[in-house]
């Protein structure tokens, strides 16, 4: 029997990342990309769409750097919303602060862009 894959959702503004990271996971073995988003409404959309399917994902790996609402305040609203997905942050290493705030927010961890 093999094991359901982890269910993947990206959120970042940079078309480039988004892209790379599609491109990255999936080429990783175990690993669904099932949505991705450029801003943090458009992330809560498609979480809740997701979510009326019963399909959440595992994971939502998040920008910080983004619109409205950017990344710390979509966090928390993912978390309110589906405590069950975790949030990990990716960014740059000059976002500690914000990384710590995301952090408060309910994020699971973080890793760097670079």
């Amino acid at each position: 029997m093999t094991e359901a894959p982890i269910r993947v959702f990206v959120v970042d503004d940079h078309e480039v990342v988004r892209l790379g990271l599609r491109a990255f996971l999936g080429a990783t073995p175990g690993v669904e990309l099932i949505g991705e988003a450029a801003d943090g409404r458009t992330a809560l959309q498609g979480l809740d769409a997701l979510a009326e399917r019963d399909a959440l994902p595992d994971v939502v790996l998040m920008d910080l750097v983004m619109p409205e609402p950017d990344g710390v305040a979509t966090t928390a609203l993912v978390k309110r919303a589906h405590p069950a997905v975790d949030v990990v942050v990716v960014t740059s290493f000059g976002e500690a602060h914000r990384v710590h705030g995301a952090l408060e927010a309910g994020a699971t961890g973080y890793v760097l862009k670079d």
